[in-house]
């Protein structure tokens, strides 16, 4: 083969995972956009993808927010493709992502996945208390991560595409070409 397009075959992997992990059976693939960026250093420490809600709490696109005696609407920018709205979008980095192992693919995936509020509504899944995205504990979250990569692993067929298999100098020496789509990080609009 000479082209691998990462996003379409990232793509099929969460259409894949989402409708084989009951905890992540409320997500519409149509609807979260998987992109790739690059990472400035080299190496497989510090971050390895990222999730973009499109939406503030309780799925509304607009929120007042008070600076002083000034009150200002913040309003998030409507993501399109293929005709239809967005309501997440998912990075992965790009080689940092590629150079993990498969085990550690797959719980980064389902780590951002598991951001996606269960009501999908454009929100993330806010935990209890101060730290509303993770939980009281990052390491409890990303068991939990493992106990589903764990779940996914024990229904999925074993084949998995040269994206999650090879390194990124691995995928370069497979593939002539490889691309992406790539999408600036999409910035709330304020307006006083």
């Amino acid at each position: 083969m000479s082209l691998l397009n990462l996003t379409r075959e990232l793509e099929s992997l969460v259409a894949d995972i989402v409708c084989r992990v009951d905890a992540l059976r409320h997500i519409d693939p149509g609807r979260v956009l998987i992109c790739v960026a690059s990472t400035r250093g080299s190496g497989i420490h510090g971050t390895f993808a990222k999730i973009h809600a499109l939406r503030f709490r309780g799925g509304e696109s607009s929120i007042q927010v008070k600076r002083g005696r000034t009150t200002c609407t913040c309003t998030m920018p409507t993501v399109t493709c293929g005709g239809r709205e967005m309501l997440y979008v998912v990075y992965f980095l790009v080689p940092r992502f590629f150079d993990l192992p498969l085990r550690e693919k797959l719980i980064t995936i389902f780590h951002e996945l598991y951001h996606i509020s269960p009501s999908f509504d454009g929100d993330i899944r806010r935990f209890p208390g101060k730290n509303y995205a993770h939980g009281s504990s990052r390491k409890r979250y990303n068991a939990l991560m493992a106990g589903l990569v764990e779940e996914y692993l024990r229904v999925r067929n074993p084949v998995f595409p040269d994206l999650l298999l090879c390194d990124m100098a691995g995928l370069r020496e497979r593939y002539r070409t490889i691309v992406g789509r790539r999408l600036a990080a999409p910035k709330v609009r304020i307006q006083c």
